[in-house]
C-alpha cells in the first residue's frame, strides 16, 4: 500500500519512462474525490474502451457519459501510443472488484484467484488506463500502444517499488469483464518485468 504520488510526480514518472504525454485541460484537478477515497494505491489497471477514433475516445474518457461521470481513467492510450492525461485522483474505471484479488496484488503473488466477488472499491486502489480498442478480438493493438502500456505500468511500479504483479487487467478484477481483449495480461506483465530490470 502506498499513498498516491502527486500529479506532478506522476507526470514526471511517465516522461522519465519515455512516454509521449498529452495533457488534456486541467487534468490535475479533474477527479471524483468528492465521492470517495483515492488511495492507498496498490496497483495499475488496464482497460479497453470499446470505442474508435482517438478524439472521441479521449473526450468520453475525460467527460464520461450518462450514468457514469468522468474521468473514466487517469490516462487514455490511443492507437498512436500517446498517453492523454484526462484526470488525476479518484476515477470511475475499476468499480467494485474481488478482495481476494486485491490481497494477491498487494502480496504480488505470481497468480491471482478466480474473480467471483464484487465487494471492494477499486477506484480508490488502482491507477487506471483506458486503451483505444473496440475489444472485439479483431481490432488490432498497435506496437506503439503495447509499448505505451508497458511504459506507463513500469513507470508507476518504479515509483512505488512494485513489480509486474501489481499490474492487472479489468477482467482480473471484476466479474464479467473481458478487458483488455486482444493480448494477455500475462504477456504484458512479462514485458513490464523486462523493462523494470
Amino acid at each position: 500500500m502506498a499513498p498516491p504520488m502527486s500529479a506532478d510526480r506522476f507526470l514526471k514518472a511517465l516522461k522519465d519512462e519515455g512516454v509521449t504525454v498529452v495533457e488534456v485541460g486541467s487534468w490535475r484537478g479533474h477527479n471524483r474525490n468528492s465521492k470517495g477515497a483515492w488511495g492507498p494505491v496498490n496497483g495499475v489497471m488496464i482497460h479497453h474502451t470499446v470505442t474508435s477514433g482517438s478524439a472521441r475516445t479521449v473526450d468520453i474518457c475525460r467527460n464520461g457519459y450518462s450514468g457514469l461521470p468522468g474521468p473514466l481513467c487517469h490516462g487514455v492510450i490511443t492507437k498512436d501510443g500517446r498517453v492523454h492525461l484526462v484526470g488525476y485522483g479518484r476515477a470511475n474505471h475499476a468499480g467494485l472488484g474481488d478482495d481476494d484479488v486485491l490481497a494477491a496484488v498487494i502480496a504480488e503473488r505470481a497468480s491471482y484467484p478466480p474473480v467471483n466477488e464484487a465487494n471492494t472499491d477499486g477506484n480508490a486502489r488502482f491507477y487506471g488506463f483506458e486503451c483505444e480498442n473496440l475489444g472485439d478480438g479483431k481490432d488490432p493493438w498497435t506496437s506503439a500502444q503495447l509499448d505505451a502500456i508497458e511504459r506507463v505500468s513500469a513507470a508507476i511500479c518504479r515509483v512505488h517499488g512494485w513489480n509486474q504483479q501489481s499490474v492487472i487487467g479489468h477482467l482480473e478484477w471484476q466479474p464479467g469483464k473481458i478487458d483488455p481483449r486482444g493480448f494477455t495480461m500475462k504477456s504484458m506483465r512479462e514485458r513490464i518485468k523486462g523493462r523494470l530490470k
